[in-house]
């Protein structure tokens, strides 16, 4: 699933593409938008929360959308052609005169009235790419339940809204802990949020996410994605596993030397 950084990074390139423009065409390929007509409205801005999109629109409607694990929103120039997977897999066409955003494999999309938009983000803790972003509060929601475990806090989206999978397992590692630390037993918490804001804010402007500073292949992270080879900073084989809640398991990787304190059973 895209991080909030590389769903900030969508929101800029669509914006800069669409907004102020009027549709010239609007084919949504979803059966219950199959006949909505928003040709000649104008885009009046898209913008990111957490990781879900919201095109806004003129006359007090916004198109939401959220990529989850396989969407994506491509741009291209009207006549190119797509590339951005099969014909079948459009979701979304919206068409400028000058522009033409195409999103593929959309498991989220509907249309709601822009003053309601509360309806489907209200939920989300404050933003770590947001002009709501609050320490403070992110830390308060977390603290409310010192018993879950580290990467299930930092993964929920109600007590900040952006992390996903890649800056667990990072985080996690650069602080020194295991994702199965209860988020009561991690030392200064406060430095953890902070560190979550500088990451992604380093990476927001560029695809991809490099959090060792160093660019060369196979080199840009510490431990995700990395299973059994060396620790970039001890040597030591770098482990995977599941974490989560049945039916919502996610992986995560972690440097058993560097990352002492509870792991999964068998890890």
């Amino acid at each position: 699933m895209p991080e909030g950084d590389t769903i900030w990074l969508t929101a800029r390139r669509l914006d800069a593409a669409l907004a102020g423009e009027p549709l010239v065409r609007a084919d949504l390929r979803v059966p219950k938008l199959a006949t909505v007509e928003l040709g000649g409205r104008q885009v009046l801005g898209v913008v990111s929360r957490g990781k879900h999109l919201m095109t806004r629109l003129a006359g007090g409607l916004t198109l939401h959308s959220h990529l989850q694990m396989d969407g994506s929103w491509h741009l291209y120039a009207p006549g190119e052609r797509w590339r951005g997977g099969p014909t079948h897999q459009v979701r979304a066409v919206l068409e400028t005169a000058g522009r033409v955003a195409v999103g593929y494999r959309l498991p989220v999309l509907e249309l709601l009235p822009t003053a309601e938009e509360d309806e489907v983000v209200g939920h989300l803790g404050p933003d770590l790419l947001g002009p709501d972003w609050d320490p403070a509060r992110a830390l308060e929601r977390m603290a409310g339940a010192p018993e879950v475990p580290l990467g299930e806090a930092l993964l929920d989206q109600r007590n900040l809204a952006g992390i996903g999978n890649v800056y667990v397992s990072e985080l996690c590692f650069l602080r020194g802990v295991t994702p199965w630390t209860p988020f009561g037993d991690v030392k200064a918490p406060e430095k953890l949020v902070l560190l979550a804001k500088r990451l992604l804010e380093a990476n927001k402007s560029r695809p991809g996410h490099i959090t060792t500073g160093d660019t060369r292949r196979g080199r840009t992270h510490w431990v995700y994605g990395r299973e059994r080879q060396p620790c970039l900073r001890c040597g030591t084989p770098v482990r995977m596993e599941e974490h989560g809640p049945e039916g919502r398991r996610r992986v995560a990787y972690w440097c058993p030397r560097c990352q002492p304190g509870p792991a999964p059973a068998g890890g």
